[in-house]
Formats: C-alpha cells, structure tokens, sequence
C-alpha cells in the first residue's frame, strides 16, 4: 500500500510527548513491512539546521485559509528507499520558539496554523509527484480536519481521493476553538452542525474526524473501551459510541533501534538481562550525576512526564510527602504545572540527599534514568498509551502504574499473572493507594529472587513494532474495503 502519514510532530525532528514517537516508529515499520511511506509535517524552527540533509524542492503548496490564500515549501529527507519525510515550510506559522504555544499558552492563532497544515496535507495528498496514497493516517487533532476536507475535495471535484484513518492519542486535546474559525475552512455550512464538525457553536477538529474518517484507532484497546463511556469520553463519548464499529485499539509499539540497553549512545554502560552488571553501574553514574549519594542499598523511584493533571503528578507529590519517611530516592525529570514544577523543587529542596527534580527535557537523561532507576512511576489518571512503562520494561526498571488504558495493557500485576509478572498495579485514584503501591515496590526491592525474576519478565516482553504494524495494515484493509 501507499500510506500518507500526517502529524504536527514527528520524532526526531520534533516532539512535545509520546505522538511524535509513536509517529516517527510507525513510519519506519511500516516501509520495513513493504508499504510506500510519507510522513507530513510542519518544518519547525531548528529542523534545517539539525538536519542538514533535508532537501529543498520545487513544489509548493497554496491553499485558501479563509479569505486569503497561503502558500509553503515542501522540503523532503528520504530515511530509506520506501520512506519519505515531507516537511511544509510555512515560517509565519512554524518558525517559533515551540509547537503549540509558550509559557503555558496556546498560540492565538492555533486554528489558523493547523487549518492550514490540514488543507496542506490535503493538497499533498492529491498534487504531490509522490503519488496518490491508498490512505491518508492522520494523528490527533491539529490534523482532524483532513478526513472532511478529503471528502469535500471528492464530492466538489470528482477526484477519487484516498481513505482515512485517524488515530487518537489523548481525547482530552480536541482542537476546539471558536465558531467563526469554521469560515477559515472553506467547507460548506452543513458541515457546521453536530452531525459534522460543531461541537456547542464550536469547530471542534478531532469530532470532525471522528464524524468523517472512514477508520478510527486510539493507542491502547483498554482506551479503546474506555473513550466510548462518559467517564473517560471527554463529551465525545456518544460521537464515539456511534461510531463504536469502526473503532480498534492497537497498542503502541516501541522503537528498540533507539530503546535499548546494549547499543545506546546515551548509556556508558551496556547490560542485559543475561548480564545485569550495567545496570547497577547506570545507577551509581546517575546518582552521581544528579547528586544523589550513590548507595545500591536505596530504592531509586523516578519519572519523566509531563506536570500535567492528567499524569497524576499531584497524587505522586503527595505520596512523596509521606514515603519519603523511608530511606528512598526520587528523580523526577519534566515540565508543564508551574505549580507542580514548584512542588517538586520544593520537595528537592527539603529532602537534597533523597530527591532530585529536573525541570525541562534531556533526550540522553531521560534514557539515563530509565537504565539508572529501580521502579518507574506512572500514576495516571487515564492513560491512552504511555510509552515510558514499556521503555522502563525493556530497561529492568520495574514500573509502578494505575489500572488504565495502555498501563494496564501493557503491564503484568503479580495478582494478573504470577509468572509472568513484571510490575506493580494500583487502582484507586487516591495518594494512599498509590504510596500502598510504592511500600510494595520497596517490600520487592528487598526480595532479589522475586525482583530479579520480574525485571526478567519485564526485559523479555517484547512490544516490537513488527506486530503493531500488522495489526494497522488490517485496518488499512478494512478502511479500503
């Protein structure tokens, strides 16, 4: 087949959380299984000049955005023989400081930009000399409105554009903005009702595509069920529920090209779970690095997350409060929250031999943690995917996760399964619950046989793309069919 992937981040050219990775690995396996790949995205400010080998080219896109017209470059890197990456260099909208928006504020003009990149894609999909795609996968909402905008093209034109299929990665982000941008769109009116892209006298893109995408998958299939109740559905539930048979959760796969422990760049130390020597010596570094006293008797806790209500970050911090009674180490390394960026320097402050809080983003430290600590901490209050539980497997770090959606996929309680065990689960959305969850993994850390046992597991569970791949090229076939 021939996939047209379009997404506002792609990894590793640009990344905000676990989309831009999910995209950039599923691009690379599907060409690996013999498909015809290219992956749209924005040229952000800074890509050029990391990577010097992207290509200008003669073609440019010009679309109308309202009552006047846009016109980008495209740029192209070729990764391999059957993989493209299309780059749409528009720098009134992409050559900023970030992607969506700066000191905790979206950029006003969000629904301009990714309008935009939706009617951009569009006009890939039907002019570029790559070729007509068998599919256009879109991702999350800064391209929800391409599925409309393909069929519009079609029933407009009588161009016999491709399928869609959208993939969501967080329901919460919908891409919702006042009703007046819906004339930036160029659609006909009867696409503003509830049926279409209206959602409460708003555009909302990720309902239009949900409403016009011949396929939906979400990244998880416990998120999959989840998204179609009123719980979990974001007001977007019974969208979902009516379109509950054409819906699948695929869970993510991870890129072990880069997730590994035995050819990182990042790690001084190669190990295995034949051979665990390494991992204790990653431990000793990252203690040092950080400043921690380096003690192999010490559980080492850690995250790195988004500060975000969503990651469960204010039950960790208190649960932290109490723990930290014990003799245990914490490294957490994110951003988001002023307030809880500020609650966890606090705490680093208070407890300087125990605790260690990074604000920002390291690619190389993140890896360095994941080797380093002992239990990786996700206390989610809903999770579609997560990535981190499956990098922390891979690396024998045993990860400590609430029962939802891609946790609770994707990792094994020693009451799910005793021998196949290889994490810790807790489900109540309570700080006791999850300090409880926390007293079992030091209660673990003292019990070698049985950790060693689990990190075992953990280490041989294999979340390869090779399986994820075929299960999106089913869904590719049905949405063609």
């Amino acid at each position: 087949m021939k996939i047209l992937l379009a997404s506002s981040e792609v990894h590793p050219f640009s990344k905000t959380g676990g989309l831009a990775d999910m995209v950039g690995a599923l691009g690379k396996a599907l060409a690996a299984a013999g498909h015809e790949v290219a992956i749209v995205t924005p040229l952000y400010r800074g890509i050029r000049e990391r990577f010097t080998n992207i290509q200008p080219t003669e073609y440019r896109v010009d679309v109308p955005l309202g009552a006047t017209r846009v016109q980008a470059g495209v740029m192209e890197l070729k990764l391999g023989p059957r993989l493209t990456v299309l780059f749409v260099d528009q720098r009134e909208f992409f050559h900023r400081l970030a992607l969506y928006g700066e000191n905790n504020s979206e950029y006003l003009d969000n629904p301009q930009r990714f309008i935009f990149f939706s009617k951009a894609v569009v006009h890939l999909a039907r002019y570029h000399p790559w070729g007509l795609p068998d599919i256009v996968h879109v991702h999350d909402w800064p391209v929800g409105l391409v599925p409309v905008l393909l069929q519009h093209e079609q029933h407009s034109t009588g161009w016999q554009a491709p399928r869609s299929v959208m993939t969501i990665h967080n329901l919460a982000y919908q891409g919702r903005f006042a009703g007046a941008t819906f004339a930036l769109t160029g659609l006909p009116r009867n696409h503003f009702t509830p049926a279409g892209v209206e959602y409460f006298g708003d555009v909302n893109c990720l309902k239009a595509a949900i409403n016009y995408a011949d396929f939906l998958t979400t990244v998880s299939p416990r998120y999959a069920r989840e998204i179609c109740t009123e719980a979990y559905g974001c007001g977007l539930d019974d969208v979902l529920r009516a379109r509950q048979s054409r819906l699948a959760g695929i869970l993510n796969g991870v890129d072990y090209d880069e997730w590994n422990t035995h050819r990182n760049i990042h790690l001084r130390h190669a190990y295995s779970f034949r051979k665990m020597a390494g991992k204790a010596e990653n431990k000793r570094d990252l203690q040092r690095e950080l400043g921690l006293p380096a003690r192999a008797d010490v559980p080492l806790f850690a995250t790195v997350t988004r500060l975000a209500d969503q990651k469960g970050m204010d039950l960790l911090l208190a649960a932290l409060e109490e723990m930290l009674a014990t003799d245990i180490q914490f490294v957490l390394l994110g951003s988001g929250d002023p307030a809880l960026q500020g609650g966890y320097q606090r705490l680093g402050q208070r407890h300087p031999g125990k605790v260690v809080a990074r604000i920002g983003y390291d690619h190389a430290l993140s890896h360095r943690i994941e080797a380093g600590c002992d239990f990786f901490v996700m206390p989610s209050r809903f999770e579609p995917c997560g990535l981190n539980q499956m990098y922390s497997l891979r690396y024998g770090a045993i990860p400590i996760v609430r029962r939802t959606g891609g946790l609770d996929d994707s990792v094994v309680d020693l009451t799910d399964d005793p021998e196949h065990a290889d994490g810790i689960k807790f489900t109540e959305l309570r700080t006791r619950a999850l300090a409880m969850a926390i007293r079992k993994a030091i209660v673990l850390y003292q019990t070698p046989q049985l950790l060693a046992t689990m990190r075992h597991n953990g280490m041989t569970a294999d979340f390869s793309w090779s399986r994820t791949t075929e299960a999106y090229t089913k869904v590719f076939q049905r949405a063609l069919s």
